[in-house]
C-alpha cells in the first residue's frame, strides 16, 4: 500500500505533483495541529509555496480535506481491486482487504491520524464521506461476504452488509488504538488478530 501513500507525495514540478505536494503538506499540518486549528497559509509554508498559490489548486481548507480523503480511498480501492483479482477465496480475500488496510495506514502515520480523527470532527465532514468512496469500500467487504455465503463458507443468518460494518469496525478500531497508544509496534500484522476473531465468527461449522 505504499504506492497509495506516494500517490499524494509527489514531486515539486508539474501541475499532478504541485497538487500532491499540497495533499502531502496538508496531511502533515492538519495532523500536527488539527484540522480546524489549521490555516491555509500554514499548508502554503509547509509546501514550500506562496498562499495565493493553494488557491489555484483548491477552494478551500475544506476542498483540501475532501481531496486527501477522496485521493486515499480512490488510491486503495484501485489497488485493492487489483490485489484481489486473483484472490478466489472469500475468506483469503478478506484477510488480503485487512492486511491492505493495516498495512496502508500503518505505513502513513499522518495520513492514519488524518484518517482516524481529523475526518470526524463534524457530523457534515462524516456524512460527505460517508456518501462517497468509503460506501464504495464497504460495497467490497459486503460482496466479498455474500459470495462466501453463497458458497457455503459463511453463515448466512448475519447481514452481509452488517457483517461489513463490524469488520471494517475492528480494523478501523486498530488504527485508531496504533494511534494513541504510548508502545511503538507494527499496525499491518494485527490484520491476523482480526481476521481470525472475524473468521471464527462468520464460518459454517
Amino acid at each position: 500500500m505504499r504506492k497509495a501513500a506516494k500517490a499524494l507525495t509527489g514531486s515539486r514540478t508539474g501541475v499532478g505533483d504541485k497538487r500532491s505536494t499540497i495533499l502531502r503538506a496538508a496531511i502533515k499540518v492538519f495532523a500536527g495541529k488539527g484540522y480546524f486549528s489549521s490555516k491555509v497559509s500554514d499548508i502554503a509554508r509547509e509546501a514550500g509555496i506562496a498562499d495565493g498559490t493553494v488557491y489555484l489548486y483548491f477552494k478551500s481548507k475544506d476542498e483540501i480535506l475532501r481531496s486527501i480523503f477522496d485521493q486515499a480511498m480512490e488510491d486503495f480501492i484501485s489497488e485493492g481491486k487489483r490485489e484481489l483479482k486473483d484472490v478466489s477465496s472469500p475468506p483469503d480475500k478478506l484477510s488480503k482487504i485487512a492486511g491492505l488496510h493495516l498495512e496502508k495506514l500503518g505505513s502513513d502515520r499522518d495520513l492514519a491520524i488524518v484518517f482516524q480523527v481529523e475526518l470526524r470532527g463534524s457530523t457534515k465532514f462524516m456524512r460527505e464521506f460517508s456518501a462517497a468512496g468509503f460506501a464504495d469500500y464497504l460495497d467490497i467487504i459486503r460482496a466479498t461476504i455474500e459470495d462466501g455465503q453463497k458458497d457455503g463458507i459463511f453463515r448466512d443468518d448475519i447481514k452481509a452488509s452488517t457483517a461489513a460494518k463490524i469488520f471494517y469496525g475492528a480494523l478501523d478500531e486498530m488504527v485508531t488504538n496504533w494511534i494513541l497508544s504510548e508502545q511503538s509496534y507494527e499496525l499491518a500484522p494485527v490484520a491476523n488478530d482480526v481476521i481470525s476473531i472475524f473468521l471464527g465468527g462468520m464460518l459454517r461449522q
